[in-house]
């Protein structure tokens, strides 16, 4: 499959080709064909050239999930409009620094979140419009009362910016990711080649609109093969399982499987007409994929991106998907490991078309991001085996230094996780007055396991060196988690930093 010019020109291309083919449809009956795609869409590009957004302007949109929210994307696209999504769970406060920081012209809420309303006119953004969890407000009105007639689509160059990903800021003050136009097209492509998408497929959508993955990852996907979309809400476990019937693909965080695994329906049978499980976002457990592929047959294909590459690796579609691996890197791109010293393990950069432009407003830190020889820092640490299989150990900045060694959490977390009535773990690193960092673990008993700490250090002493042993394990009801499911070991830093401090 050769990579599409342009996202929007695949959408044109399909609603003049195949018009009555479908691209979306809701659990409550709704329907939208390429054709219509093409002139709703239109209808809201309307919209944005009625409200004075003009091609590089950016539109900041914090709304629920919708099928007029995509519709507004899509018109993005087609206008050459700088899309900037904002979580729905992002305070006010929050919301404030990513409109100062993208400018945008525009910014399009839930009526909900009107309150920010008052802020946007004092930062001098120009127009607030509103799009509820229904499609209904007043964007919606506008587009509605805007002109019908579908125009071709103008072209924009390669490296134009298509939309700023604000990263999780877990190191600081987040910074926006400038995607290009050929950035999420030639990956949207990539992935369709790869997963070997056709024109059949239904994707089941449960994932938000605010993240690479469900934005960038489902629907361009699904754009560039001219497959549809099957658009849930949200991700609820029994509602996903009773219409996985009416789809193909499912994209989902490792949190949507260990819950599929809960409902006593999952078999080969609810699950028989799917051809493809994906999971990505954060480290899917083997525990969890071998428990899947004994259920149903299946066995989850693992991949690995971030914010400022979209996908750089995936397991094999027809080759052997390895649990724990994040798989081979896609045609196109490259990843290595910088040396850190002795052994395979070091620091993963990544080279290709998917990679971002830099960091929007900020030279400084695009710059030291990048090595002399043009290779993006993603900032976690890892190997590549014989085969050439990708495998992460764990961010560079979740590495822990005890007594002057490197303990890599994520070889401590599976002994931990290994260990019967232990449901999951997340080790990490806080000061210690002797050596420099204490390694610490976190652990979630299963239900109804009666653990102790000193049963499960006396557990995993055979098996990992002293050094890589625990100081403390901390028993705990859950771990923190970001929307798409990443532990935030940022916040149990911050939550036990004075464990080890005398008096």
């Amino acid at each position: 499959m050769s990579a599409p010019l342009d996202l929007a020109l695949c959408v044109e291309a399909a609603a003049r080709s195949r018009p009555t083919d479908l691209f979306l449809r809701t659990p409550e009956g709704r329907e939208c064909s390429y054709g219509t795609l093409f002139e709703q869409s239109a209808r809201f590009a309307a919209a944005l050239e009625q409200l004075g957004v003009a091609p590089g302007d950016r539109i900041a949109v914090q709304v629920e999930k919708s099928v007029e929210a995509v519709l507004l994307y899509v018109a993005c696209l087609t206008r050459g409009v700088v899309f900037v999504p904002i979580n729905t769970a992002n305070t006010p406060n929050e919301v404030e620094y990513f409109l100062r920081d993208s400018k945008p012209r525009l910014v399009v809420l839930d009526p909900q979140g009107r309150a920010i309303e008052p802020l946007a006119r004092a930062l001098g953004i120009a127009h607030v419009e509103t799009l509820d969890a229904h499609g209904d407000g007043s964007m919606r009105e506008r587009a509605r009362s805007a002109p019908s007639a579908a125009q071709p689509i103008a072209r924009f160059a390669a490296d134009a910016l298509a939309s700023i990903i604000y990263t999780s800021g877990t190191t600081g003050r987040s910074k926006g990711a400038m995607l290009t136009r050929a950035n999420l097209a030639s990956n949207a492509a990539v992935l369709a080649d790869t997963w070997r998408f056709s024109r059949s497929d239904v994707v089941q959508h449960v994932l938000p609109l605010f993240h690479i993955h469900g934005l960038f990852v489902a629907i361009n996907t699904v754009l560039a093969s001219g497959s549809s979309l099957l658009l849930m809400p949200k991700f609820d476990a029994a509602s996903t399982l009773e219409r996985m019937r009416d789809a193909t693909v499912f994209m989902g965080v490792p949190t949507h499987y260990t819950r599929l695994l809960q409902q006593t329906a999952l078999d080969r049978e609810t699950t028989a007409g799917m051809r493809l499980f994906v999971s990505g976002s954060a480290p899917l457990l083997a525990e969890t994929h071998e428990k899947f592929r004994r259920r149903t047959g299946h066995v989850i294909l693992e991949r690995y991106g971030m914010s400022e590459t979209l996908i750089n690796t995936s397991n094999p579609y027809a080759g052997e998907r390895l649990a724990g691996s994040v798989g081979l890197p896609l045609t196109g791109t490259s990843v290595r490991v910088a040396a850190m010293g002795a052994g395979d393990i070091g620091a993963l950069e990544v080279k290709g078309p998917n990679v971002f432009a830099g960091y929007w407003m900020d030279e400084a830190k695009t710059r030291s991001e990048f090595t002399p020889d043009g290779w993006f820092k993603t900032g976690d640490l890892g190997r590549v085996d014989a085969n050439g299989y990708v495998h992460i150990v764990g961010r560079a900045k979740d590495l822990v230094i005890s007594g002057g060694y490197n303990v890599y959490p994520k070889e401590v977390e599976a002994e931990l996780d290994a260990l019967d009535g232990v449901l999951e773990s997340a080790v990490f690193g806080v000061p210690h007055p002797d050596f420099g960092e204490g390694v610490t673990a976190a652990v979630v008993p299963r239900s109804g396991a009666n653990l102790s700490e000193s049963e499960i250090l006396s557990a995993v002493q055979s098996r990992l060196a002293r050094y890589k042993l625990p100081k403390r394990v901390l028993l705990i009801e859950e771990l923190p988690r970001n929307t798409m499911g990443k532990v935030q070991k940022n916040e149990l830093r911050k939550r036990y930093a004075a464990l080890y401090e005398t008096g």
